[in-house]
């Protein structure tokens, strides 16, 4: 029996070829894919964008050449929206075929960057006159804190926020009735502010006042009112609601 015919060289050659040029043409359709978001991205930022494009464009920063549309699908199917994408945790991102260990860092950085942002021009030339008003506020500050953290807005007598008018008091205070009272009316004349509001975050997702909540809001309404000055309201945020005391009645 005749050994069997080994492949000819040419004809290796010439498969080795034609899978290069399939990668080569995926590659560049991929980056023509990327050109085409980025250019839609410059003429209309998001407008006309889907959530997934806007997940692929997102990529296109953290990962060089490959195609990220699959990536994109499998992020959104995991995780369901972009916020909890950004907000998901970079051990469960690094699970997702294609993400790699680089990108969930730049994702986080990128959800950092743009907290910072939202925080630092919140509240910028704004009239705090409502209840919503006070709610928006705080949910753009609080909303994504992992963390219970307790924040302070001064504000004049127009209902605006004095110039470096929101402070965030130091976190591990074991009796916050006593400490904060005090902390709060200090810095409020020093920045001659005449009204108060005060806000903290429930990670936890609790939309509800605690004891100690009503005690502390007791306590900052009777230290505000010795100086004659006024505790507008306390809100409660969650990652996804938010409450006021004045709306609940009870302030």
């Amino acid at each position: 029996m005749s050994p069997p015919k080994r492949q000819s060289s040419s004809k290796s050659s010439r498969a080795g070829e034609a899978s290069a040029g399939f990668d080569a043409a995926n590659a560049n359709s991929g980056a023509g894919h990327r050109s085409r978001l980025r250019a839609r991205f410059e003429k209309s930022k998001f407008l006309g964008f889907s959530e997934h494009e806007i997940v692929e464009l997102l990529l296109t920063l953290c990962i060089p050449r490959t195609d990220v549309k699959q990536p994109a699908k499998a992020l959104l199917a995991k995780y369901g929206s972009l916020r909890r994408i950004l907000d998901a945790p970079a051990d469960g991102l690094r699970e997702v075929s294609g993400i790699g260990s680089v990108t969930p860092i730049a994702l986080q950085i990128i959800r950092e960057a743009a907290t910072l942002y939202l925080q630092e021009s919140a509240g910028e030339n704004e009239l705090f006159d409502s209840t919503e008003a006070l709610i928006n506020l705080f949910r753009i500050r609080l909303g994504a804190l992992r963390h219970e953290v307790f924040e302070v807005a001064y504000l004049d007598k127009s209902y605006r926020l004095i110039h470096d008018g929101i402070e965030r008091l130091e976190e591990g205070v074991a009796d916050r009735t006593r400490v904060y009272p005090g902390k709060v009316m200090r810095a409020a004349l020093q920045k001659n502010a005449v009204f108060i509001v005060v806000a903290h975050n429930h990670p936890t997702g609790r939309l509800k006042a605690s004891p100690e909540d009503k005690r502390l809001t007791q306590s900052l309404v009777e230290a505000a009112q010795a100086i004659q000055l006024t505790l507008l309201d306390h809100v409660i945020v969650t990652p996804d609601s938010a409450m006021s005391f004045l709306d609940e009645g009870l302030l």
